[in-house]
């Protein structure tokens, strides 16, 4: 069940229902979940399910299933078990022959998605990258090279090692950062990757609170990138009347230019212009 990134007015109608009618609460952190049920008027038994205990947690959970319990599963902020612990529950309860039934609200992705500007409708999320060694460096070298819309969650603590990371894998992409979403000091603010770290250290405010990073897919080479205008001309020309494949063979021998780039060339042209 999602619960509030941040503005307690972003948890849904559905979910104070749920949270009503279980019997109990398995939640990440007890003192968080407690704060939002007194806010609710709820009063609930609180099972403590997070990173360290999730495998332990989850028997309990199973047990009260078996006895007919209805059981809600919340993280401190978002979504169980999308950077934050609940698959491993999921996985048992689903595999023991009990329903799962999800109870979506507010998302940090989402949300920093909605308001990046970026027009790509695919995106992958990435969330937290591995802490330190070969595999932070081997999904630094995935970022860089994947041109997609990708989305990225920091810590405050680690914030300004991974903007100076960043700026040197992919300075030239841009990038949206999100602080603090739907709370009271919220910041979003689009620059380049380059421009990151120095925009950082220009006020200590900036480097507190949870992060959300959108990196904006990579820009699309406009069709014909190394092309002489004139080769392009004879491509467009040449298209209008022959099938492209034709049209690509006659444009390279009359010297436009390689038939691979004229190739790739057509293909954008007709993408650009199906008719």
């Amino acid at each position: 069940m999602a619960t509030p990134i941040g503005n307690l007015a972003d948890l849904t109608l559905r979910a104070i229902h749920v949270l009503g009618l279980v019997d109990a609460v398995a939640c990440e952190d007890t003192r968080v979940s407690a704060v939002l049920l007194r806010h609710l008027g709820l009063d609930k038994p609180l099972l403590a399910l997070h990173r360290h205990n999730e495998a332990q947690a989850s028997s309990q959970v199973l047990q009260r299933l078996q006895q007919g319990q209805r059981v809600a599963c919340i993280s401190d902020a978002g979504t169980p078990a999308v950077s934050d612990p609940g698959a491993l529950l999921v996985a048992q309860v689903a595999a023991a022959g009990h329903r799962v039934l999800p109870v979506p609200g507010a998302s940090s992705a989402l949300a920093a998605l909605s308001v990046c500007g970026d027009t790509h409708g695919a995106f992958a999320f990435v969330g937290f990258l591995p802490a330190s060694g070969a595999a932070r460096a081997a999904a630094l070298r995935a970022l860089a090279e994947n041109d997609a819309t990708q989305v990225l969650f920091e810590a405050p603590h680690r914030i300004e090692k991974l903007a100076q990371e960043l700026a040197a894998a992919l300075p030239e992409r841009r990038l949206t950062l999100c602080r603090e979403l739907t709370k009271q000091f919220e910041t979003v603010h689009t620059l380049r990757a380059a421009d990151l770290p120095a925009w950082l250290a220009a006020d200590p405010q900036r480097q507190r609170g949870e992060f959300v990073l959108v990196l904006h897919a990579a820009p699309q080479a406009a069709p014909g990138d190394g092309l002489p205008p004139e080769a392009l001309r004879t491509l467009r020309l040449l298209l209008r009347e022959l099938p492209l494949k034709q049209a690509v063979g006659l444009a390279a021998e009359l010297g436009a230019g390689p038939r691979n780039a004229l190739y790739q060339a057509a293909l954008q042209m007709q993408a650009a212009d199906p008719t």
